[in-house]
């Protein structure tokens, strides 16, 4: 997965700009109610067509119905036992399922811990004040030998408010350093114009790594 073009010349940036900045669910609900997913990726996840098991969670009713309709798969939905008006909508073969509800509402008790998890547009769309809460979360569902990628950003934070919010290297070893290994593995040249719309002329996208310490007493 390691990039062979040349890396980016990292730039470091004021993380203070995006304290205060607050998301709502209702604000992502919304967002796909206006169709505002500039953020959306149509393609159907990789690793569904290899046969593995996939589990995903989603605050918009809307996104869950359009990935299934998009992606011409049949399924069911039932009611999540212990989260109050949670449903999961699971593919027909059972290869996927997809909870609605809080992701602050999933746990281990909700379903098993994963060998596996790919945080694209997750982590960097959590408020900046809830990343630790998130990160404690994240890592209760990690099994011994999971493999996590984390997709991240950095960019300017006094130019774009955000999401998709500026996660640099040291807030990521701040938030998984205790219990995790962390290695970054890809860092390229993401400016499109869209960011630049947002006013930005650098954008980096990184992909790390992050697998459990031996013994971690956060597990």
């Amino acid at each position: 997965m390691t990039s062979t073009s040349v890396a980016p010349q990292k730039k470091l940036f004021d993380a203070r700009h995006q304290e205060g900045r607050v998301m709502m669910l209702t604000d992502w609900v919304d967002r796909w109610e206006e169709k505002n997913i500039g953020f959306h990726q149509d393609r159907i996840h990789l690793l569904a067509d290899m046969g593995h098991t996939i589990v995903g969670v989603e605050v918009s009713e809307i996104a869950i119905e359009e990935f299934f309709t998009e992606q011409n798969l049949s399924y069911s939905k039932e009611p999540v036992p212990g989260i109050p008006g949670a449903q999961v909508f699971k593919s027909t073969d059972g290869n996927i399922s997809l909870y609605h509800c809080d992701f602050f509402q999933f746990s281990g008790t909700v379903a098993e811990k994963f060998n596996g998890i790919w945080d694209r547009g997750s982590l960097v769309a959590i408020n900046p004040r809830d990343r630790q809460r998130y990160t404690d979360l994240i890592v209760t569902l990690m099994e011994e030998d999971c493999h996590y990628l984390l997709d991240t950003f950095l960019y300017d934070p006094s130019v774009h408010k955000g999401p998709p919010f500026y996660v640099p290297d040291h807030e990521i070893e701040n938030l998984f350093g205790k219990s995790c290994n962390i290695k970054l593995l890809e860092s390229v040249d993401a400016l499109t114009d869209r960011q630049r719309k947002w006013g930005l002329d650098y954008f980096v996208e990184q992909v790390h790594l992050i697998t459990l310490k031996q013994n971690s007493s956060l597990v």
